[in-house]
This record gives C-alpha cells, structure tokens and sequence, in this order.
C-alpha cells in the first residue's frame, strides 16, 4: 500500500512538471516577444498601474517568470509583480487588444499607447496614423468578448 500511494504522488508530481512545461513553452511561443525572450519591448509592466503611463525599465533589473522575461525602472516594482504576475502582465500576450478582437490576429503594439480596464493592461497598435486604440473604444464590450474567445485559441495549444 506505501509503494502504491507513493508511486501516485511520483506520478502526480511528474504530470504536474509536465504541464508547467507545456505553459511555459505555450507561453514563449505564443506571447509577443523579442528574439531573447524580452516582453513589452523593455517597458515595465508595472507603471502602467503605478503611474498610468509607459516607463521603460533596466536592463539590471530584470525577472523571468515561466519562460518570459520582463524589466522594470525600479526593484519594487520588481517586487510588485514576482508578487502576483498575473496582475501585471498584458492581456492577449501583450499583441494588439484591438486585432485580437476583430481578427483574430496577432498584431504587434506600440507600448506607449495602452489601456487599463478592470484592473487589465490592453496594448494596442499605433504607427502609420492608425491607431487602433480608438477603435476599440469605439465598440470595447464586443471586441473584448471576441479577443478573449480567440486568445484562448492560442493558448488552448
């Protein structure tokens, strides 16, 4: 009966490694990133909360968390998002809010022109005069409703 219960809890442990893998490589395929794993192009994702505006963060002070790695302008707001990541990182991967809803698709972002919702970072793409933040404000409940259901298309993989 020992080696029975044992062999369960090995078993268990060995699934549940195995499924944290698979997140972190959905995650590093998935979710907008550089070529070295970098997201927000550098940015801290935490003064969009803190300070309501765009910070880039160092270098020096950088966190991986499953797979993605992010900066930040000062430890504390290190410390503020190994604390809880999830409050902090950017819906849809940190692609564009905007195609994510009407799309589908993943578009890359600006990471100076963002939305907060709900306690939610949006990040929306803006370059050749276009900017799609003004479109999701447009028609937000819809395009929210349409992102989340084709976001979770990727991450479902």
């Amino acid at each position: 009966m020992y080696k029975f219960i044992l062999l369960l809890l090995l078993t268990g442990f060995t699934l549940s490694n195995v499924h944290a893998q698979i997140s972190v490589e959905t995650r590093k395929r998935q979710y907008n990133l550089d070529q070295s794993g970098l997201a927000l192009s550098g940015y801290d994702p935490v003064t969009y909360f803190t300070k309501q505006k765009a910070v880039e963060g160092k270098k020096d002070i950088a966190l991986l968390i499953e797979g993605i790695t992010y900066r930040f302008a000062n430890t504390q707001d290190r410390d503020l998002f190994k604390a809880s990541p999830s409050k902090y990182e950017p819906q849809y991967g940190g692609w564009c809010a905007f195609a994510m809803g009407d799309n589908g698709k993943k578009v890359s972002v600006d990471p100076e022109t963002f939305k907060l919702v709900n306690g939610k970072l949006y990040l929306f793409y803006n370059k050749f005069f276009n900017n799609t933040k003004k479109s999701w404000d447009k028609n937000e409940s819809n395009l929210k409703t349409k992102a989340d259901a084709n976001w979770n298309k990727f991450v479902q993989n």
